[in-house]
């Protein structure tokens, strides 16, 4: 009985492709630095008002 399946293993240029594929690189976390510099602008903002209000 004959198998249908090929193994991939065992085929040179499936082997071949895969060993010439690049390696898949993770990507880089997004930079959190915009996010700190908008929170300190606003936090700057909001106290000048409750000061400007108190006054």
């Amino acid at each position: 009985m004959s198998d249908n399946s090929v193994d991939p293993s065992g085929n040179t240029e499936a082997f071949r492709a895969f060993q010439a594929a690049p390696p898949e690189q993770p990507t880089p976390a997004a930079s959190k630095t915009p996010l700190i510099i908008i929170g300190a602008v606003v936090a700057v903002v909001l106290i000048g008002l409750v000061v400007w209000l108190a006054s």
